[in-house]
């Protein structure tokens, strides 16, 4: 069974570095700032998903796992804030008269 938990462990998190990289490369090229800031956080909070999908099974307890949960719910609630505050702020100074 130990086996089976292995490879789930490592498609699943392959899987989301496959994400993390997609965001990272639609932050190199996309070509203003709110295209790169949705392309990082969707593709960032969807590849730690897959990743801590991936880990579940290796680990110890009920209590690690749902700690995992925890820190996945708060990065996808952080990032939400923190682009929503970046995005207001762009939009803001696009919009003054300079």
């Amino acid at each position: 069974m130990s086996v089976l938990f292995d490879w789930w462990t490592y498609i699943w998190v392959s899987t989301g570095a496959v994400f993390f990289l997609a965001g990272t490369v639609g932050l190199l090229r996309f070509p203003d700032a709110l295209t790169r800031l949705h392309a990082l956080t969707k593709a960032d909070n969807l590849g730690l998903g897959l990743v801590i999908v991936g880990l579940l099974p290796q680990a110890g307890s009920v209590i690690v796992g749902a700690k995992m949960l925890l820190v996945w719910f708060l990065v996808m609630l952080s990032g939400a804030c923190v682009a929503q505050l970046i995005a207001r702020r762009i939009r803001q100074n696009s919009d003054s008269p300079q």
